[in-house]
């Protein structure tokens, strides 16, 4: 909720579908920066057997 720049209070007030698209970009968010740290740790372990 801190990144998306809510409260706790006003995430709860939201209606049930507005819940349910939080969640869902919540977790496209997570996947994207689980792919994109993996991806980088990726690159930097190729680059280190090339030395």
């Amino acid at each position: 909720m801190h990144k998306l720049h809510k409260w706790p209070s006003e995430y709860d007030s939201l209606p049930k579908w507005e819940k349910a698209f939080v969640i869902a970009a919540v977790q496209i968010k997570m996947a994207a920066d689980e792919k994109a740290q993996k991806e980088a740790e990726r690159k930097n372990k190729k680059g280190k057997r090339k030395r």
